[in-house]
């Protein structure tokens, strides 16, 4: 069998496993839930009077679940094939799954198609849902089928990225950035492609962009008229996206064992190989040599000055020594490209005047400059928080944070620690965007009044996530929940509320009087930031941010639709401080790891 026996024994054991029953369950019912909550929008706000009535509401509904779900799922599975690996490299593992008598194709297909399990499982679970939607009108099999492929071609290419850039880098972090920077610019690039005036066989730019874009698929297949051009649309970005994830995975199959084991691992078997090979050596000699490169040989002369470490040493290591590894350089090099990318289409808009401009349609609500310049802020957050989660968890993985434990550094030295080598390390996720924000302010696009808001709001925003990544990665004792859980947060806050605000807009233009209708929402996003955040560390200040979040979330973004600033800045800057704090205070009084207390539980239960 060609996917081998690490597929094999991930799909026995994960029907073991009482999250895979949950998180299908979660995510049909969430389904359910909005589609729910959609209809009392629209029995609210108008009559529904006919058979066309009910079609327009299944077409719209359908139309805003599609998007949706290719959004979560190429999200999930991106950061859980990245992960798969990352965390075998973390626990040193990986060597020695590279010396068994799997094959490459076994490694790499084992490792991608186990991350996949979940991926199809909740496509099989939102399956009947969608069908369930046909039965409204509006919507036909056909646009259930071609949005079904379309999601999974781009969550294999999602998941292929994810694999290969897990056995290509050493740390966890490099791997979720790279990935992410992947995605958003292939995204970008396909959008790209539009104003290219013709390309290889004589296509134009803009079905170059229809054949390689996958937001310009999941539209198509999700429109009524998917019949008249998925010859044009839908079928060539299936190929080209299983032809992308198959060049993916080949270049992993024949690079995985030239990329591992790494460097370090090798240096260190050549210096031993070394030291066996030199038998030549006297018996006194050989425990002379020993004895010379021991701690106790005061006779031993230094080369070179040795480095001062600071009063706080876990910033000192953070900040001055490669503990993200070297190649976070190639990462903060990406980003800069990414974000003169907007800088520039930022610029053409300031010259063109169109920074500003609205249109009638669901995006158009939204100002061109902002649509620009919030994706790379979402993408700055997302990278900080998996820098943050990802910090903690290497420690853990390379068992040293039992030795930080019992050291004399006090809880706060060891979080304000990490806290500021976060911030320091991914410097230039934080201050590019203010940069592009000081250029907008200088081009007369935002006001000062403004501008001031919006760099509160961003510190405010900062502060939460990269705290955030810390509590996860400390209350969670693996490494692969603890990101999952980080990172899933940050996209509930804002993809999943942003996703109610479209249900609203495209069903009514009244956003001020539809918050009864998404209060079953706000509830259940509420206990599921308790569970995630709170349940593990159970404190009435968690539960109460848990539950205010979301609501504040769905006020900010009204009242940003509205034009309130000064209201968003404000609710920001508390709600998400005040969250902040939350998390803060109780790994403040302790070492609010839970390796201790889940070793002492398994030892109890032995006694």
């Amino acid at each position: 069998m060609i996917i081998g026996p690490i597929f094999r024994r991930e799909a026995a054991i994960a029907p073991r496993r009482a999250r895979h029953f949950i998180l299908r369950a979660i995510y049909g019912f969430a389904l359910l839930l909005l589609i729910c909550t959609a209809w009392m929008v629209v029995a609210k706000t108008q009559m529904i009077r006919n058979v066309g009535d009910l079609a327009r509401f299944g077409a719209i509904l359908f139309q805003v679940l599609a998007p949706l779900q290719l959004a979560l799922l190429v999200f999930l599975t991106a950061v859980r094939s990245a992960t798969n690996v990352s965390v075998e490299k973390d626990r040193k593992t990986l060597i020695l799954l590279l010396v068994t008598r799997l094959s490459d194709n076994e490694l790499v297909l084992g490792k991608l198609f186990s991350s996949l399990i979940n991926t199809v499982v909740m496509l099989l679970t939102a399956l009947p849902i969608f069908m369930l939607i046909v039965l409204l009108g509006g919507s036909s099999f056909q646009q259930v089928l071609a949005t079904f492929v379309v999601t999974g071609v781009t969550a294999l290419v999602a998941g292929s990225l994810g694999t290969t850039f897990g056995f290509w880098r050493e740390k966890t972090f490099q791997t979720l950035a790279l990935v992410a920077l992947s995605l958003v610019f292939w995204i970008g690039a396909s959008e790209a492609l539009v104003f290219l005036p013709a390309g290889p066989f004589g296509m134009q730019g803009v079905a170059m962009a229809e054949a390689t874009s996958p937001i310009r698929a999941i539209i198509a297949a999700s429109s009524p008229g998917v019949l008249n051009i998925w010859q044009t649309q839908i079928l060539p970005f299936t190929l080209f996206a299983f032809m992308l994830s198959v060049i993916l995975n080949a270049i992993a199959v024949w690079r995985v064992r030239i990329w591992n084991p790494n460097r370090d691992v090798r240096v260190g078997q050549i210096a031993e190989f070394s030291e066996d090979e030199d038998t030549s050596l006297d018996t006194s000699d050989s425990a002379e040599l020993s004895r010379a490169g021991h701690v106790d040989d005061r006779r031993r002369l230094i080369s070179q000055k040795s480095r001062a470490v600071w009063d706080n040493p876990i910033l000192w290591r953070e900040t001055m020594t490669w503990a993200h590894g070297k190649k976070i350089l190639f990462i903060r090099l990406a980003f800069w490209i990414l974000a003169a990318c907007a800088a520039y289409i930022l610029w053409q808009m300031v010259v063109t005047k169109t920074a500003v401009a609205r249109s009638t349609d669901t995006v158009g609500y939204i100002a061109p400059f902002v649509q620009v310049l919030v994706p790379l802020m979402l993408l700055s957050l997302v990278m900080l928080n998996a820098l943050s989660v990802s910090s903690i968890t290497a420690e853990r993985d390379l068992k040293s944070i039992d030795l930080l434990m019992v050291t004399d550094l006090s809880p706060k030295e060891f979080l304000f620690g990490k806290l500021g080598g976060v911030l320091c390390v991914a410097c230039d996720t934080v201050l590019l965007p203010i940069l592009l924000c000081l250029f907008l302010w200088f081009s007369g696009v935002l006001s000062l009044v403004n501008l001031i808001y919006v760099l509160l709001a961003w510190s405010a925003l900062v502060i939460f996530v990269s705290v955030l990544g810390l509590h996860c990665g400390m209350v969670y004792p693996g490494s692969r929940q603890a990101i999952g859980v980080s990172l899933s947060t940050v996209f509930f806050l804002f993809l999943g509320i942003v996703t109610a605000m479209v249900v609203m807009i495209s069903f009514t233009g009244n956003v001020e009087v539809q918050f009864t209708p998404f209060l079953a929402c706000i509830v259940g996003g509420g206990i599921g930031l308790y569970v995630a955040l709170g349940s593990r560390n159970p404190s009435p200040a968690i539960a109460l941010a848990s539950g205010v979040l979301p609501l504040a979330m769905f006020y900010v973004i009204t009242s940003v639709f509205l034009g309130e600033y000064f209201n968003v800045t404000l609710v920001v800057c508390l709600v998400y401080g005040f969250a902040t704090t939350a998390m803060l205070m109780p790994a403040l009084g302790e070492f609010n790891i839970t390796l201790g207390r889940s070793r002492l539980d398994e030892i109890e239960s032995l006694a």
